[in-house]
């Protein structure tokens, strides 16, 4: 089965907590805290796979969790961190915010991409030993991993898209080109998905085309299989239009062209202005007399699109209509890569009353669940971020809920992994 769009959800691991421990071995005076940190939480990471050709592997199983990272321990020892989960896909494949349905990455290079950042491990309690504070029982909570909803969509990665009418000969075309075996057979839509096919024309020069499935009228609206395959030729930097000129099924080939050019424009303007060559097929089977070759011809040429006349069954035509394409292609720009267009969106502070407030002498230690989401969004080496966070705090009340509980200059804030000293 052919399928090529998912929705999954993915976490990524929780950060191991920060242990609570105290050094004692014989003849060691005054250990003290040894709690070793928590281990970061495993990420999500889509990695391309070109032995993949399509979503099947999505199709039953649409949750993915990376493992949490390990609990500190004593000895100062660090837990151990979570592996990352790698989930593959095949390459042009586009990832998009399953609410915004905006473009997060498009997996058409070899790189790893990081769809979700594991949860930091939070410190155990070596890291709160000062010399007021020599006996810190206490230690921070990891931080959760980045969750998302997502929708894959695969968009095939071929230079030339074949498309036409039903029937029309575009499977055979494919086949007798290249070495793609696609189901071929005189009925409505044979082809029930995309096949793929690399044609070599001489020594150094091949390209990849897509025989996509029979479009029809009303496809835009998701009529017949050409709606759901439309999407695999928004990539093509090409189109070879194939329209039946024989008369064997009673159409009339100027209409077909035409029918099928608004169905393209239908779904997309930026689709129908894409380069076209057009390839009269079946001229072996037409019948003595008729006027459909040239009335096609004459309708093509005056649109300014190059014209050909083709019998994919004989083979007369082809290798001229592949010359010409892999020239063409010379002169196109290569295939398109989707600029990312989702910005993930700052967390925002929540009510103050949300947070827990725990006082140690003059350490206050700050947690809650708005406050875990904030502190992973902000970049505390950029200043424009550290400025963000103190806006946030101070507009949540944070600081006039800390002074009405009576903390002091010079009094050390701990929220996770950050520390600084209060100043009024």
């Amino acid at each position: 089965m052919f399928v090529d769009k998912v929705k999954i959800s993915v976490r990524a691991g929780n950060g191991g907590n920060g242990a609570v421990a105290f050094h004692r071995e014989k003849y060691v005076a005054q250990g003290g805290p040894d709690g070793g940190d928590g281990g970061t939480g495993g990420s999500i990471v889509l990695r391309v796979d070109d032995n993949m050709s399509t979503l099947m592997d999505f199709r039953y199983k649409r949750k993915y969790t990376a493992p949490n990272g390990l609990d500190g321990q004593g000895a100062r020892c660090r837990g151990k961190n979570g592996e990352d989960l790698i989930i593959r896909v095949p390459r042009g494949t586009v990832v998009r915010d399953a609410e915004t349905n905006e473009i997060i990455k498009d997996m058409s290079d070899s790189q790893d991409f990081i769809l979700c950042k594991g949860g930091r491990g939070g410190w155990g309690n070596k890291h709160f030993a000062t010399p007021t504070r020599q006996v810190p029982r206490f230690a921070k909570a990891g931080l959760p991993g980045e969750a998302h909803e997502v929708v894959l969509e695969l968009k095939l990665l071929a230079d030339v898209g074949l498309v036409g009418f039903p029937n029309v000969g575009k499977s055979t075309l494919l086949s007798v080109t290249s070495n793609a075996r696609p189901k071929i057979a005189n009925y409505h839509f044979t082809t029930l998905y995309p096949n793929l096919g690399v044609i070599y024309v001489e020594e150094g020069v091949s390209f990849i085309m897509a025989d996509i499935p029979g479009i029809i009228e009303g496809a835009a609206e998701g009529l017949g299989l050409g709606h759901d395959f439309l999407r695999h030729i928004d990539r093509c930097r090409l189109l070879v239009h194939i329209v039946d000129v024989s008369g064997s099924e009673d159409r009339d080939p100027v209409e077909d062209f035409e029918k099928i050019n608004q169905e393209l424009a239908q779904y997309s303007p930026d689709l129908a202005a894409r380069p076209m060559l057009v390839a009269a097929n079946k001229v072996d089977l037409l019948p003595e007399g008729s006027d459909n070759l040239e009335r096609l011809r004459q309708y093509v040429t005056e649109r300014g699109y190059e014209f050909y006349e083709i019998s994919a069954a004989t083979h007369q035509g082809t290798r001229q209509l592949m010359q010409t394409v892999a020239a063409r292609l010379r002169e196109l720009p290569p295939v398109t890569v989707y600029e990312p267009e989702y910005v993930k969106p700052l967390a925002q502070a929540g009510e103050v009353e949300e947070l827990q407030i725990q006082r140690y002498d003059d350490l206050w230690v700050i947690s809650g669940g708005w406050m875990e989401r904030l502190l992973a969004d902000v970049n505390f080496d950029d200043y424009e971020s550290r400025m963000y966070f103190d806006r946030q705090l101070r507009q949540c009340g944070l600081f006039d809920r800390l002074e009405a509980m009576g903390i002091q200059d010079g009094d050390t804030v701990s929220i996770y992994d950050l520390e600084f000293e209060y100043a009024k």
